[in-house]
């Protein structure tokens, strides 16, 4: 057990003690555990990991979700934070209690032997070094692929939105446009309506006999105003977006376009490992009980790697979970090795 010191956020040391592995096998350092992504998930779970004196790693490729955003909502006591903010102050907090974090990427994971037991994982990273793990959290999150119509990513975290909750309350009241995708496209036209009553519902690619007649009544009802044809570009004036055009060459007056982005999962790590996946609408994410524990023993998963709607602040309280577990679960590995030695 290595005793290390530690400084605080009130500038003042003290001493800590790491239950790390120190790379006793001598292939590589060793850590208590390793959390793959500094997202909301992968900070909550290292601050709670660090604080109970475990050895952590956080592994952070810099790629978070919500980079396009300049501000987030709902998240009690951090509503109107920025992202880059939120992410400096956590990573403050865990170096506070002896947290590493390493920018970078894991490209492989492999268990250390072929047993359900206690003998961790081989953490290869980009830079060609290897690190040992007892635990392993995959906190790696999706990537958003937007819909191909020009200025569509551009725009996108500005006045291209895809979630209400996020961004509603401060475009409210504006001429709200829907870019459909899929007949599921529905379901966001009728959500937004909460926050405007002018809202468009754009049918692009969609042929509108792709929607129910229960689709139809519950869009009037709404006041959603339903436009058949192909989305061409969107119209930009003075860094601002002021209109959709479509193919035919008609340009209908929006300030605001809702899309809906395919989610695609980076479950790359998850799979090597083996992981039971389960396909959803939203793309394929892994089978995790509620403390987040795939079906791999030793690897936790959390944040938007479990899902496509998890929020920060679900995120965060992901992460808390898992990590919160993965304590309770390394105490009884150790005392169990300890009786039977």
């Amino acid at each position: 057990m290595e005793v290390v010191t530690m400084t605080g956020k009130n500038g003042k040391t003290r001493e800590g003690r790491a239950h790390g592995t120190g790379g006793r096998d001598g292939t590589g350092t060793g850590y208590d555990v390793v959390v793959v992504g500094g997202g909301a998930a992968g900070l909550s779970a290292a601050l709670v990991l660090g604080r109970a004196r475990l050895r952590t790693l956080v592994v952070d490729a810099g790629e978070p979700r919500n980079a396009p955003s300049s501000h987030m909502q709902g998240y009690l006591s951090r509503d109107g934070m920025s992202p880059a903010a939120f992410l400096a102050a956590g990573r403050e907090e865990i170096a506070g209690y002896g947290v590493e974090l390493l920018t970078g990427r894991v490209t492989d994971v492999t268990r250390n032997g072929a047993g359900t037991g206690d003998a961790g994982f081989a953490v290869l990273l980009d830079d060609g070094r290897t690190v040992r793990a007892r635990r392993l959290i995959v906190a790696t999150g999706l990537k958003d692929e937007l819909p191909a119509v020009p200025g569509v990513a551009e725009r996108f975290g500005r006045d291209v939105l895809h979630c209400p909750f996020c961004h509603g309350w401060e475009v409210r009241d504006q001429p709200f446009g829907v870019l459909a995708s899929s007949a599921m496209s529905v379901h966001q036209a009728l959500m937004v309506s909460r926050w405007s009553k002018d809202v468009t519902f754009f049918l692009h690619t969609v042929a509108e006999e792709e929607l129910s007649d229960q689709d139809l009544r519950r869009l009037a009802a709404a006041g959603v105003g339903v436009v058949p044809g192909e989305v061409a570009e969107l119209v930009v004036e003075d860094d601002r977006l002021t209109g959709v055009r479509l193919t035919d060459g008609s340009v209908h007056a929006r300030s605001v376009l809702y899309v809906g982005p395919r989610p695609v999962p980076r479950t790359d790590l998850l799979e090597q490992l083996g992981a039971e996946l389960s396909e959803t609408p939203s793309g394929a994410y892994p089978v995790v009980d509620p403390t987040g524990l795939t079906s791999v023993p030793g690897v936790w998963a959390a944040g938007n790697a479990v899902g496509f709607a998890e929020q920060v602040v679900h995120a965060a309280s992901g992460g808390y979970r898992a990590a919160a577990a993965i304590v309770g679960d390394l105490l009884m590995a150790d005392l169990d090795a300890a009786v039977a030695a």
